[in-house]
C-alpha cells in the first residue's frame, strides 16, 4: 500500500512537472504536438472502453487535429467529420455507430482546448486546470468528513455533499484565476465549469462501467490511464469556452 501510494505520488509529479513546463514555455507548436500527444492515448482508451477497433478513430483524430492549426474556427471540424461518418453511415452502413462518440469524446473536447489556448491564451488553460482540480479536491475531502447522501448510481462513490463542496471551492478559488472578467462573472464561469468537470468525471466512470473495468487503460503507474486523469477536462473545457463565448 506505502509503496502503491509513494508510485501515484511519483507519478503525479512527473505530469505536473510536464505540464508546468509545457505552460511555462507557452510555445504554440509545442502545446499543439503536447495535447496531440495525449489525444492520441485519449482515443485509444476510449475504443478500448467501447470495444472498438482503434485504427479509425485514431485516423480520425489525426486528420482532425492536423487540420486544426489552420482553421480560425477549428471546432467546424467536428461538424464537417461528423457529416462525413454519416454520410458513409447512410450510404453503405458500414461505420459503427459508437465511432461518432469518438468524435465528440475526446476529439471535439481536445479542439475545444485547443480552441481556448488561441483565442485566450495560456492563462486560461490554467484557469481550467485550477478548477477541474480544485473541484476534484473539494469533492475528495468534503465527501471524505460530510458525504452522506450519494450523487449518482453510475459512481457510487461519489456523494451529493462532496460534489457541491467541490464546486463550491473551485468557483471561489478558481474565479480569480479567470482572465478578462469581472468578480461576479467570474464566479458564474468557474462554477459552470467545475459543475461541466463533475459531468465529465461521471461520464468516463459510466464508459468504465459499461466496459466493466475499473481504470480506463494503465498508462500512468498508480493512477490508470489518460481519461482517468483528464475525464473532467474534457467536459469542462467546452463549457469554459462556450461560456466565455457569451
Amino acid at each position: 500500500m506505502q509503496n502503491e501510494h509513494a508510485t501515484r505520488l511519483k507519478s503525479a509529479a512527473i505530469l505536473l512537472a510536464v505540464i508546468f513546463l509545457i505552460g511555462f514555455i507557452d510555445n504554440l507548436f509545442l502545446t499543439w504536438l503536447f495535447f496531440g500527444v495525449v489525444l492520441f492515448f485519449a482515443i485509444k482508451e476510449t475504443s478500448n472502453l467501447l470495444k472498438l477497433e482503434s485504427e479509425l478513430g485514431l485516423i480520425a483524430g489525426a486528420i482532425l487535429w492536423l487540420a486544426t492549426p489552420f482553421f480560425a474556427n477549428p471546432i467546424n471540424l467536428i461538424f464537417l467529420a461528423l457529416m462525413i461518418f454519416g454520410a458513409k453511415l447512410a450510404y453503405d452502413k458500414q461505420i459503427n455507430k459508437r465511432f461518432f462518440l469518438i468524435l465528440l469524446y475526446p476529439i471535439a473536447s481536445f479542439i475545444f482546448i485547443w480552441q481556448l489556448y488561441t483565442t485566450y491564451g495560456m492563462q486560461m488553460l490554467f484557469a481550467l486546470l485550477i478548477i477541474i482540480a480544485l473541484t476534484d479536491v473539494g469533492a475528495y475531502y468534503t465527501g471524505k468528513n460530510f458525504g452522506k447522501t450519494p450523487f449518482s448510481p453510475t459512481s457510487p462513490t461519489k456523494t451529493v455533499e462532496g460534489v457541491v463542496g467541490g464546486i463550491v471551492l473551485a468557483t471561489i478559488i478558481g474565479s480569480f484565476f479567470i482572465p478578462k472578467l469581472g468578480f461576479f462573472a467570474s464566479l458564474i464561469v468557474a462554477a459552470l465549469t467545475s459543475v461541466a468537470g463533475v459531468f465529465g468525471d461521471l461520464f468516463e466512470s459510466y464508459l468504465k462501467r459499461e466496459a466493466n473495468v475499473k481504470d480506463s487503460g494503465n498508462l500512468i503507474p498508480g493512477h490508470g490511464g489518460i481519461l482517468d486523469r483528464i475525464d473532467g477536462y474534457l467536459f469542462g473545457a467546452p463549457m469554459l469556452y462556450i461560456v466565455m463565448s457569451l
